[in-house]
């Protein structure tokens, strides 16, 4: 009824259809369905669920204790960044700018 009295100009009205779009999640508490999830387990074997969230995968952590040490080293050793090799070559120089000289014309 209040928009009735305001003029044209002043009225502003918010178009929602099928082609507006959100870049962010939905942000709630509680999801009203459930979601076809891909889990993976720490062996690699993968189960199919239904979750409260949408979500695609959700990888299940890996218990290091029940590792040998090796396999934990390993694991570890994965974690850490990669250090970059810095390749130096060393260029032979022997390039003798009197040789040429005959080759210059002199004014």
């Amino acid at each position: 009824m209040l928009l009735k009295q305001l003029p044209q100009a002043v009225q502003q009205m918010r178009c929602i259809s099928s082609a507006t779009t959100a870049v962010t999640r939905l942000h709630r508490s509680v999801y009203c369905r459930l979601y076809p999830t891909v889990v993976v387990q720490p062996d690699g074997s993968t189960i199919n669920i239904r979750y409260h969230e949408p979500r695609k995968i959700i990888k299940l952590p890996l218990d290091l204790s029940t590792l040998t040490d090796a396999e934990r080293k390993a694991r570890l050793e994965a974690r850490k960044p990669r250090k970059k090799v810095k390749i130096m070559e060393e260029v032979e120089d022997n390039f003798n700018a009197k040789k040429y000289m005959k080759y210059i014309k002199k004014k």
